[in-house]
């Protein structure tokens, strides 16, 4: 039987892709393990994928001042040790990472045992940890067809792995755990698995408008659920949503959301009319400003700033996709880029003969 590693984690961004390679990997025979950060949030999402996980100890890789960064190398060292460890006794014949700061140690050590390695990275340009990782790497799938551009001989274009399940959603079990009518359009909105504080206050404050014409579900984070608007006819907040993820999308008539790559193929895999939100410059590295022109550019969606934009643009916005939603579907549909998990699967096999 073939072994694989799998690793991710940080955000669900980078282990919901992971989850999606999982049945096509055991269905060709791969005993799976999936290494994550010790107590990261990725830990729940992987075991209940029913996946055997190891957590080691994770370090970040910042930009910014922190004191944090004179202890963290020292955290990624012993993560490093952990992983040859683990490696060693595992015995893949391959790595599959996704990236997360969690993954660098564990591709470092791949490359020490001479395992062939696949990095995935889904958005523009490589982030941090992905550039530290590609230099170990044996092939880099990749998203955008831009991206190529900075992988070079290494890049594949594979598209993102979607999870089949997001395709077999229940509009009628998502309407009634919000309390929502059949005949009156719905707006998801979502900041992605950790929230989205901006996009939150910009959807409230347009709350009373929006409600005229639209219900909303609103997937606000982690403790930012705003208790005054508990019971409003129309609106449902949730903190975060898993399994019904799939029944959300299928109710959904228009998303909401920031630009993270892995949420933008599955909106665009899904042919939701959409308007983004990306997080701004001051706040990250600009990925999800590129990821939301790119997908703007092809006809898939509308584009907020959230430095700029008013609750009155974001009413207009939502008008403006609804009375022309067929329009962002045509262009979703001509798409190539409509989920990758056979391509990557084919790549994995290839590289663990």
């Amino acid at each position: 039987m073939k072994k694989i590693i799998l690793t991710g984690g940080g955000t669900a961004g980078h282990v919901t892709p992971n989850i999606a390679l999982v049945p096509k990997l055991k269905e060709a025979g791969y005993e799976i393990k999936y290494i994550g950060s010790d107590g990261g949030m990725e830990t729940e999402l992987v075991k209940k994928a029913g996946l055997d996980y190891v957590g080691i100890s994770s370090g970040k890789l910042r930009r910014y001042f922190s004191w944090k960064n004179f202890s963290d190398p020292f955290r990624v060292l012993k993560g490093y040790f952990q992983a040859k460890k683990i490696v060693k006794k595992f015995k893949p014949d391959i790595v599959f990472s996704k990236g997360g700061f969690v993954t660098v140690p564990v591709v470092y050590a791949a490359a020490k045992y001479k395992i062939p390695v696949i990095i995935h990275e889904s958005d523009m340009t490589p982030g941090l940890a992905n550039r530290l990782a590609i230099k170990k790497a044996t092939k880099v799938c990749h998203n955008f067809p831009e991206t190529a551009a900075h992988l070079g001989e290494k890049a594949v274009h594979t598209g993102s792995p979607i999870r089949a399940e997001l395709f077999s959603g229940n509009k009628i079990t998502a309407l009634n755990m919000c309390g929502f009518d059949s005949n009156k359009p719905v707006i998801m909105v979502t900041g992605g698995s950790l929230g989205a504080e901006n996009v939150n206050k910009l959807v409230r404050k347009a709350l009373p408008e929006l409600l005229k014409d639209f219900q909303l579900a609103h997937l606000c984070g982690k403790g930012k659920l705003d208790e005054s608007l508990v019971g409003t006819k129309g609106y449902a907040q949730f903190e975060y949503i898993s399994d019904e993820m799939k029944d959300f999308f299928a109710m959904a008539d228009i998303i909401i959301s920031r630009a993270g790559a892995n949420s933008i193929c599955e909106i665009s895999a899904l042919k939701k009319p959409n308007i983004l939100i990306p997080l701004s410059a001051h706040a990250s590295r600009g990925d999800q400003i590129l990821n939301a022109k790119s997908y703007a550019k092809q006809g898939f969606s509308e584009v907020l700033d959230e430095d700029v934009a008013t609750a009155d643009d974001l009413i207009n916005t939502v008008h403006k996709v609804y009375d022309n939603r067929q329009s962002y579907i045509d262009a979703m549909s001509k798409s190539a880029g409509t989920g990758g998990v056979e391509k990557i699967v084919d790549l994995i096999k290839q590289l663990s003969k």
